[in-house]
């Protein structure tokens, strides 16, 4: 046993800090699917902790089962092997906690932006003047407050995606989850969103889950890059992103934490040498 310090000494000693507790827990996860008579084995043995704050980016292969993953954990499938556990609580189904952004914003089109944003508070308890002040602050966060008026058709794709982040994030859930929310954007729109995805998920203080295809997109966005493998679905990696890596998409630790992970999809890496000349071949297609 350690001796006491002394009690006119300065009391020195180190506490140890507590970490939080995490937010999601899947343990020993399996999922199977019947398909004309034939039962897939979509997802194997997934082992996942996710801490309040986190944002964790899951990238793999088409079919690696990655939005069905997503799908668990909002509680829409509850017929799978081992445990969806948040704070401690078996996930039963969906819940306010929770919200989701896909790839489609499927905006409604009768409905205005604010009011596709207001349609996700219809069970919230929040009186008329509370909707209408959250559903400002949201356009705003998202910097649509100009076209709060403006209905889905005559609005950019990358507009529409805003409003979709907006409504998920209007019953300010604890849980955000992103199933390819800017797949189907142009590239520098894409970009931008990107910025701006960081940025509300950060002010917002959500906890998110990305599921994309796009390496770029999740090393840039991550704090933790989960890869999988596909045929059935398991998790082959589970990285920690360098803040370095996730600032400067130039910099040493962007590119070499993205090289690795494409080299772990399957995708070659050419090694370029100092007079420009590459070894090693093309780079092939993510299997």
């Amino acid at each position: 046993m350690s001796a006491l310090p002394s009690p006119t000494a300065p009391d020195d000693r180190v506490f140890p800090v507590e970490t939080p507790s995490p937010t999601l827990r899947i343990r020993g996860l399996d999922k199977h699917f019947s398909v004309n008579g034939e039962r897939i084995h979509v997802l194997s043995g997934i082992d996942l902790t996710i801490a309040p704050g986190e944002f964790v980016a899951i990238v793999g292969a088409s079919g690696c089962g990655k939005s069905t993953l997503l799908r668990l954990i909002l509680g829409l499938d509850l017929d799978h092997r081992g445990s969806v556990e948040l704070d401690g609580k078996p996930v039963r189904g969906p819940g306010l906690d929770r919200s989701i952004v896909f790839q489609d914003h499927r905006l409604l089109p009768w409905l205005t932006a604010e009011r596709n944003v207001a349609a996700a508070l219809l069970r919230s308890g929040l009186s008329r003047a509370e909707k209408d002040r959250t559903v400002r602050e949201h356009l705003a966060l998202v910097g649509l407050t100009d076209f709060a008026g403006a209905y889905p058709g005559q609005l950019s794709g990358g507009m529409a995606q805003r409003v979709a982040i907006a409504r998920a994030l209007v019953n300010r859930p604890r849980f955000l989850l992103l199933d390819e929310p800017l797949g189907a954007l142009d590239a520098l729109t894409r970009l931008r969103l990107q910025d701006e995805l960081k940025r509300i998920v950060r002010h917002e203080g959500a906890t998110a889950v990305l599921v994309t295809h796009d390496v770029d997109e999740a090393v840039y966005l991550g704090n933790r890059v989960v890869i999988m493998h596909p045929r059935p679905g398991r998790i082959a990696e589970d990285i920690h992103v360098p803040e370095a890596a996730r600032a400067d998409r130039s910099s040493p630790e962007f590119v070499a934490l993205r090289d690795h992970v494409l080299e772990r999809l399957g995708v070659h890496i050419p090694h370029v040498g100092p007079h420009g000349d590459s070894h090693g071949g093309a780079v092939a297609a993510v299997p």
